[in-house]
């Protein structure tokens, strides 16, 4: 899972997210900080996503330990994993490759210039290079 740093980065940056079952997030809002390291699993059985005509709410259905019945989208933080980052860069994406003790992803932005993006873990990398890519498209 990619570090809450870089996950509030692309958030900040206009990463959007559509909740799909599965999809792990963190709650934002800094009154929730003392429990916002718990990582919530938006699943059809406990945490739903709801569409309205005001935005996605996360429905979170029989939970006991959480005095929540929904949070905002805006106030969660998503966790893409590495699958999603991955096709999130699409035809951007060259390869993965290893070296040495970490992870690089190349990517080819305008113009053909290949850039590396290195991490530790894989899914760090494609989250690297899925940032400067939001980035570049503001």
């Amino acid at each position: 899972m990619i570090s809450r740093e870089l996950a509030t980065k692309l958030r900040d940056a206009g990463l959007r997210w559509h909740p799909h079952a599965g999809d792990q997030f963190q709650l934002a809002k800094s009154d929730m900080e003392s429990t916002g390291a718990e990582v919530f699993t938006v699943s059809d059985m406990t945490i739903e996503a709801h569409e309205y005509p005001t935005g996605t709410v996360l429905g979170f259905n029989g939970t006991t330990e959480w005095a929540l019945d929904s949070v905002a989208i805006g106030d969660a933080i998503w966790f893409p994993r590495e699958d999603q980052l991955r096709e999130a860069l699409k035809a951007t994406f060259v390869r993965l490759e290893r070296s040495a003790d970490d992870w690089v992803v190349i990517t080819r932005f305008r113009g053909g210039d290949e850039r590396r993006f290195e991490a530790p873990a894989a899914d760090e990398a494609y989250g690297f290079a899925l940032l400067e890519q939001v980035l570049a498209s503001m």
